[in-house]
């Protein structure tokens, strides 16, 4: 839902403003988001602020024919179905509140946004790495102490699963290496107590031997700067992204990609779909349904070279 630039709001009244603030604060405290999600609700709302700021007073004065235009002015920038589909549901949201909420002074107030959808897009399945590209990602041997600290961030992303934003937001206290267990704090504040794997305890173990190096007094984060503050999403996206190219890995690497590859090589060795859902933190089984696609093209590999009656015959 990321725009390329900082939208400047200075120009809008308290009119667009203080909705937004408000559906922000609750966001944060009643539905527990992430920083990070509710910066990208308030950078799309400010967007949208800043085109319907032209054609009306306030958020209260804005028709659906006004959120159709944005979303002609949305397709002429050449931008994807699914990145138009997302702001749109923004300013849904932003509605859905304000009336909940009664903050739009009227009992039959409709959302205008309401019905309006962006253009229709296919769903991609989740791209994932291979066991093979996993492991060279994972053949670091260096021992530079960021170099240290980026293997135990991405074998504990790989061995545990975890969301970007699970990963930083990890506090010492979360994790119990003598027992091999992380406790996470996924979306909506829930707590879910996951299993680290070998590796990734040894390589976490590395990095808490030299972490002191990083920590101001009293620091509970466990993965930080070398500026010794909790590092950010942005931080790791750039750290993996160059450790793939490193790596020699074909695909782009990026932290979501690890999650993935976790979800599908657990799902094709098990085939326990509700296991991968309790590991993933997934609230329904619609969320985790989509790697049984991802398994069925493996299968489907596997029938397809190993069946007698389902190999291409050769002259």
């Amino acid at each position: 839902m990321s725009e390329d630039a900082t939208p400047n709001t200075e120009q809008l009244s308290d009119n667009w403003r203080t909705p937004i603030h408000l559906f922000s604060e609750y966001l944060k405290y009643e539905r527990q988001y992430s920083e990070h999600t509710v910066n990208q609700y308030v950078s799309q709302l400010n967007f949208a602020a800043l085109y319907f700021n032209k054609l009306c007073d306030d958020w209260f004065g804005v028709q659906g024919e006004h959120i159709r235009r944005y979303s002609m002015a949305l397709r002429s920038k050449q931008l994807s179905g699914r990145t138009i589909s997302l702001k749109l549901s923004c300013i849904r949201s932003l509605y859905k509140f304000l009336k909940a909420k009664n903050i739009t002074q009227q009992a039959h107030y409709h959302n205008p946004a309401q019905g309006i959808k962006g253009p229709k897009f296919s769903k991609p399945l989740p791209k994932n790495l291979d066991v093979d590209q996993m492991a060279s990602l994972l053949e670091i041997n260096d021992d530079d102490p960021l170099a240290i600290r980026d293997k135990a961030m991405m074998e504990l992303m790989y061995s545990s699963g975890l969301r970007i934003s699970e990963l930083v937001g990890t506090n010492l206290r979360d994790i119990n290496t003598s027992s091999g267990e992380i406790l996470v704090k996924g979306k909506g504040n829930k707590e879910r107590l996951i299993p680290v794997g070998k590796k990734a305890l040894s390589a976490l173990q590395n990095w808490l031997n030299i972490r002191g190096q990083f920590a101001k007094p009293d620091e509970t984060a466990v993965f930080l700067s070398s500026k010794k503050n909790r590092i950010s999403v942005r931080q790791v996206r750039l750290r993996m992204q160059e450790w793939g190219i490193k790596q020699g890995i074909s695909s782009q690497v990026h932290p979501h990609k690890l999650r993935h590859s976790f979800a599908s090589h657990i799902l094709e060795s098990s085939g326990d779909l509700r296991a991968v859902q309790e590991l993933l933190g997934h609230s329904s089984l619609s969320a985790t349904q989509v790697y049984t696609h991802l398994d069925f093209q493996h299968l489907a590999k596997v029938y397809d070279n190993t069946h007698p009656r389902a190999k291409k015959q050769t002259d």
